[in-house]
This record gives structure tokens, C-alpha cells and sequence, in this order.
């Protein structure tokens, strides 16, 4: 199954120094945080600021000779996550043939904005990787007078504040450790 996402906002991790693209599954509250590089980080940015640079950027160019042999991308789907790495594919019409192309998210949504074409992202990668909001609902509070924290509240405290600072990629490291931890907990 594939979850329609949008483009939320292309943000700075301050932490890391890495811009991070983030994918909105409005229906269910998840976001899905994708690290780019910088060239891709400013054509998504440019893109949804309605910003037109001087000259074709690549993925402008790109749109162009697409749109030169009347080709149309039909949607883009961030389809696997290996080794912390996101893979994406690009599903091209082309004189009445589909094609799916290789692509990284991050070439494929700024090609997607560019085209007006949808976004997804697999159940499978959404599940493994998104963070929701039901997550990040965790009070973050320093009060002395509370009683100490196990190791499952602190990671959750701890993610909350990564979230609250915009360090999304430490938050999905913390998210991975709370589902070990939660899972380890179950098979006890």
C-alpha cells in the first residue's frame, strides 16, 4: 500500500548540519524525515517558494526535455529504506508505456514538484521510519520533584526535545532505539 505525503518544509538540522527534507502523511499524523544533499535541499526550497532562478537548475532542465517529448511522471514513490539509506522510484509515461526509474528521494521530489506529479511512500518504509505525532506528545519538563525516569521515558524525553530543536535525524535515531526497546520489553 502507498501513503499520498507531501512536502512539508526542507529544514537545517543545526545539530548535524544536514538539511533534512520532510514528507507529511497528513491522514495520519506521520512525518518522514529524508537527509539530502545541498544542491537538492535548494532546488526542493526554491521550488516551493515559487522561486525561479535565472537560468535551468538540473532538475529544471530535467522537467524541460521531459515535457519536450511529452513525457509526464504519473507520481514518485519513496519505496525502501536499506542501511539508512532511502531508495525512490520514478514512474514515467511515456507514448502510452510505463516506466519505473531508479532515483534518489531526493532528485525525485524535486522532480515531482516540478511536474505537479504525487508523492508517496511505502506502508513498509512509513512504518519503519516516520515519527507521528502520538510520539512526539511526550511532556518535556525538568522538574526536580519528579521521580526518576526509566530508560524508555528518558529516550522519549529525548526525542522530544530533538524534534522540539529540529535535529530530525537524532529523532529518528531515538525512534529506532524506543521500538528496540519496546520490542525487546514484549519478548520478555
Amino acid at each position: 500500500m502507498l501513503i499520498a505525503v507531501r512536502v512539508d518544509r526542507v529544514t537545517l538540522d543545526a545539530h548535524t548540519n544536514r538539511f533534512v527534507v520532510i514528507l507529511k502523511d497528513d491522514v495520519n499524523n506521520r512525518w518522514l524525515p529524508i537527509v539530502v544533499g545541498n544542491t537538492e535541499a535548494q532546488a526542493i526550497a526554491l521550488q516551493l517558494e515559487n522561486v525561479s532562478p535565472p537560468r535551468p537548475l538540473t532538475h529544471d532542465l530535467i522537467k524541460n526535455l521531459l515535457e519536450s517529448v511529452e513525457a509526464k511522471i504519473a507520481r514518485i514513490v519513496v519505496n525502501d529504506l536499506r542501511e539508512n539509506t532511502y531508495y525512490a522510484l520514478i514512474n514515467l509515461k511515456l507514448n502510452g508505456t510505463n516506466s519505473e526509474i531508479d532515483a534518489r528521494p531526493s532528485d525525485a521530489i524535486a522532480l515531482a514538484l516540478r511536474m505537479h506529479a504525487p508523492i508517496f511512500v511505502s506502508e513498509d518504509v512509513m512504518d519503519r521510519a516516520s515519527v507521528n505525532d502520538k510520539d512526539s506528545d511526550v511532556d518535556v519538563r525538568d522538574d526536580v520533584d519528579a521521580p526518576p525516569m526509566n530508560n524508555l521515558e528518558r529516550l522519549e524525553v529525548d526525542m522530544q526535545r530533538a524534534i522540539n530543536d529540529e535535529r530530525y535525524e537524532d529523532a529518528a535515531r531515538l525512534r529506532d532505539e524506543i521500538a528496540n526497546l519496546r520490542k525487546n520489553e514484549e519478548s520478555r
